[in-house]
């Protein structure tokens, strides 16, 4: 679905990272994990994950790496954005059992969708806890956000925040069956190898139409076939894809 949203406020959260809060025309219920494609002027679509939905709010982190995320971060209150979506299959958050141990685990741009995520499971009454990776203090942001809804570590490539290294530094496997986790593709990779019972996986990859028709994001399967990442996905079972 296509609809316009209307820029409510823009902020700085850390180094070329912004905040992005519209409103949009209605308030149905949308799942964590899912995305929605902008367009910003004449250029294609950018998919940008869904960060916090609060009523007909909702709210887009992402950091300012090509024309279009640049062009988005220089938006004020009351500019329009053209978006299509909600798109995609998002983490299954209302089939995850009440006594499960779940822990979120986000690298750099892969840390929007697991805040919403990570709101709605404790909304259900879930414990869980929050790993996230940057490469330095300068770029890490939402930690206070997400340390109201539960423990949250933070590392950083340098260690000039909190515990140094990569994420999977942080990470005890031994006390969680269920993990959901966003970012890199190489951070990605040492997931799959983390033995924890149930991970599903965020895929961030380019994409061309958005609906699963252009076949510019597909990722291998181990069977020989591939998957389309917008509308397959992007939240796959571990063992789904090939990374």
């Amino acid at each position: 679905m296509i609809q316009l949203l209307t820029v409510v406020s823009r902020r700085e959260i850390a180094k070329g990272a912004t905040e992005l809060i519209c409103r949009r025309p209605d308030a149905t219920a949308i799942e964590p994990g899912r995305f929605m494609h902008l367009r910003v002027g004449p250029l294609l679509r950018r998919p940008i994950s869904i960060a916090n939905v609060e009523g007909d709010l909702i709210t887009f982190l992402f950091k300012e790496i090509g024309q279009g995320t640049k062009e988005l971060a220089r938006l004020r209150a009351g500019d329009q954005i053209d978006a299509l979506g909600p798109l995609g299959n998002g983490f299954p958050v209302e089939h995850v059992a009440r006594e499960a141990k779940i822990v979120l685990v986000g690298g750099g741009i892969g840390v929007p969708p697991l805040y919403y995520t990570m709101r709605r499971l404790v909304e259900r009454g879930i414990a869980c806890e929050a790993i996230l990776g940057f490469d330095t203090a300068d770029s890490v942001f939402y930690e206070a956000e997400f340390r109201k809804l539960g423990p949250t570590t933070v590392t950083t490539v340098d260690g000039t925040a909190g515990i140094a290294g990569f994420v999977t530094a942080a990470l005890d496997s031994s006390r969680f069956d269920t993990l959901f986790a966003c970012g890199p593709e190489p951070m990605l990779r040492s997931i799959q190898q983390v033995p924890v019972e149930h991970k599903f996986l965020s895929i961030e990859n380019r994409m061309g139409c958005g609906i699963g028709a252009c076949f510019a994001c597909v990722c291998p399967t181990p069977d020989g076939h591939y998957v389309k990442t917008c509308s397959d996905g992007p939240v796959f079972r571990a063992e789904e894809v090939i990374l």
